[in-house]
């Protein structure tokens, strides 16, 4: 267990990122285990990879910066910057180099299918020539040697891209000349891995990367100097944006110019192949003001390039998960008017077992149906062809109001988001891009449609993103409603977040920054209210991430009243479970499997009058005091049921969860019981099925 500094006192609180190196050890987990179908396990060290890029670029770029601006406020768990970063880095090494022994142990797995990632001296004769051939026609011609002298400085070194040292002398040199250094990017442009032309009478399928390409015919660069040494780097800069939105005319310009930024953006790792030569680890060290994080990795640099790999590998479906087709919600199934068995019931969908072409269909019917007047609705991430971008510019084109908030500053895909603003106001769209200071991450469509007795509003909010794309990757929910309480309350919230409207009394919604916090403190309270009555009291919340003290301190007093709680967490939680005296009611649960666990559903059993939600934020303080959010209450019984169901199967699942430790630790759920894997048992929930 965690002790703070000055006595054996355990801290009250986990470390939020060291919380996170555990989640991310969770994920690296799933791609050990040899259960997990072998394509999948390379899936898992892909996304291992990528979660680390953002982990650096962000959160330990942060720390960085404190410790360079001279910070030295301890933080919740009374860490000093310096302190935690020393932390950080002794878990990142250990966890990088138990990643690339499992890569090697997955390297070795694929041979045994009959596919192998073989290196050039592996070829035979016919092969290297193909390979030389390719080289030549394809590679060479992209390929840029960027000197470094007194005359060249060094060049731009873009963060997260893959480059080469090349360290060269000349034919004639002698001992005392100093050697001559160059740089050469990998280019993304190109597949990272290259299929080799197959031998003859052989059903070997061989890869080889493009790294080990360059480097064998990297002397065609340089003719005139003798290439003596060949390795690769790769650095991490700091990706976090800081805008001035204040002094910003236009937000799109001052985000493209923030973007332009990013790339000289203090490096804040270094990550180099094992056995790179002395000088020129020295002049990359002292060209990044890096001293500390520096990796030497003993394998391929950026492991990501095994998504692309997996997702195209000639493997068969027998080394994959089972294949998932998401079946149509069946109360919009027999019918081409969705609004009208909306007025009928409120539909909960459960992604990605129930389709999301639900959403672009509702979409697309208030787009073509004369009577809608309006359409509102948040956009945070979207796919790359997105029918909801579409129907949106047709709607505006055939003069329907439609208004649109694009959150421009969503970490990683700014550019993507920018490009959708653009296409969207030339359509003739109304663009917003939010309030100041305050990222809208609120998933909320509204349609307004003109009928016999008035207008009506039809409302979607879920817990996840309009994108098509990842609503096949993530468990998200998402309520369709004609509840005009909910309509009233969605066309207060646009009013309030596109104009200068006064903050909204809600009937049902609830919103961040103003009162999401308030509501959950109160209904926490509540709970524990009841318990000191004698009445039911039960807290059920799953989501994301959870980090807000205030929130973290009402739980440990609601659990010392004897409410019972169990929270589903898929990644970082502060709260300490099972400390005697303050959490020993509370069972924290992680569950990392095939799907990204996203949906946020909270449960309060409220003295025996159940209350259930659903909304676009975790409880960390971002959600809740720098962001625009949305809570949802789903009031229709069998909906509350389905939701209910869906907590109960994430709480006794016991192939997959990890429990939180007091400790700060996670071990599998142990248990007698038959297995349990919630989202595999999710098909067996109102007819959905793989």
């Amino acid at each position: 267990m965690e002790h703070n500094n000055n006595n054996e006192i355990p801290i009250t609180y986990l470390n939020r990122d060291l919380s996170w190196l555990e989640f991310n050890r969770r994920v690296l987990e799933e791609a050990i285990d040899k259960s997990t179908p072998l394509v999948e396990r390379l899936k898992f060290l892909a996304i291992v990879s990528s979660n680390l890029d953002e982990f650096m670029s962000v959160r330990v770029a942060g720390i960085v910066d404190q410790i360079r601006a001279g910070f030295k406020k301890p933080d919740m768990t009374g860490y000093l910057p310096d302190q935690l970063l020393v932390k950080l880095s002794e878990r990142c090494y250990k966890m990088v180099k138990q990643q690339y022994k499992t890569y090697k142990e997955l390297v070795k797995l694929l041979s045994k299918e009959n596919v192998h990632i073989v290196r050039f001296k592996d070829l035979n004769a016919t092969q290297e020539k193909q390979l030389a051939k390719y080289f030549q026609q394809v590679i060479y011609p992209v390929l840029t040697p960027m000197a470094v002298d007194q005359g060249r400085p060094f060049p731009l070194v873009h963060t997260l891209g893959t480059y080469l040292s090349v360290l060269l002398r000349k034919h004639n040199h002698t001992d005392e000349d100093i050697p001559h250094f160059a740089i050469v990017q990998i280019p993304s442009v190109l597949n990272r891995m290259v299929e080799v032309p197959s031998r003859k009478n052989s059903k070997k399928r061989e890869f080889i990367l493009l790294d080990e390409l360059i480097k064998k015919f990297i002397p065609t660069l340089f003719s005139g100097y003798k290439v003596q040494e060949v390795h690769g780097f790769r650095v991490t800069r700091n990706a976090d944006l800081t805008l001035n939105e204040e002094g910003a005319e236009d937000l799109l310009q001052e985000i493209e110019k923030e973007l332009k930024q990013r790339r000289w953006g203090a490096p804040v790792r270094l990550e180099v192949e094992k056995g790179m030569d002395k000088y020129s680890l020295s002049v990359l060290t002292e060209e990044f003001e890096i001293e500390h994080e520096i990796f030497s990795i003993e394998g391929p640099l950026d492991l990501t390039f095994l998504m692309k790999f997996a997702l195209n590998c000639p493997l068969g479906d027998d080394l994959k998960y089972p294949r998932l087709q998401p079946v149509y919600p069946v109360e919009f199934a027999e019918t081409d008017d969705m609004f009208e068995v909306l007025r009928e019931k409120d539909v909960l969908v459960y992604h990605p077992y129930e389709s999301f072409d639900a959403v672009d269909d509702f979409l697309e019917q208030a787009t073509n149906d004369p009577e809608v007047l309006a359409i509102k609705m948040t956009l945070y991430r979207v796919s790359g062809s997105s029918r909801i971008v579409a129907n949106l510019a047709k709607a505006a084109e055939m003069g329907k109001q439609v208004t649109v908030l694009v959150e421009l500053k969503a970490r990683f895909d700014e550019e993507k988001n920018i490009a959708w603003a653009r296409k969207l106001e030339q359509a003739g769209c109304h663009v917003v891009y939010g309030l100041v200071g305050l990222k809208t991450h609120a998933k909320i469509i509204l349609i307004v449609r003109r009928e016999e007795q008035g207008l009506r509003r039809y409302v979607h909010v879920g817990t996840g993103n309009y994108n098509g794309n990842t609503a096949k990757l993530y468990t998200d929910v998402g309520l369709f409603t004609a509840s005009p309480a909910f309509g009233e309350d969605a066309s207060a919230f646009f009013n309030e977040i596109t104009g200068f409207s006064a903050p909204h009394q809600w009937q049902v919604l609830c919103a961040a920054p103003e009162h999401l916090l308030p509501k959950f403190i109160e209904l926490i309270r509540i709970e524990a209210e009841m318990a000191r009555q004698g009445k039911p009291a039960r807290i059920i919340a799953k989501m994301n991430s959870f980090s807000n003290q205030d929130v973290i301190d009402e739980i440990y007093r609601a659990s010392q009243a004897g409410v019972k709680i169990d929270l589903i967490i898929r990644g970082v939680c502060a709260l300490r479970p099972g400390v005697q005296g303050l959490s020993e009611n509370i069972r924290v649960v992680s569950i990392v499997d095939r799907f990204l666990e996203h949906s946020r559903i909270f449960y309060f059993a409220n003295g025996g009058d159940e209350q259930v939600f659903i909304a676009s934020a975790d409880w960390m303080t971002r959600n809740l005091t720098r962001r625009i959010e949305l809570l949802s209450p789903v009031r229709d019984q069998h909906t509350k049921q389905t939701l209910i169901r869906i907590l109960t199967m994430s709480m006794n699942d016991n192939v997959k969860a990890r429990l939180l430790l007091s400790s700060g630790k996670y071990e599998k759920v142990k248990t007698e019981k038959p297995p349990i894997r919630s989202q595999f048992t999710a098909t067996q929930i109102d007819g959905w099925k793989y």
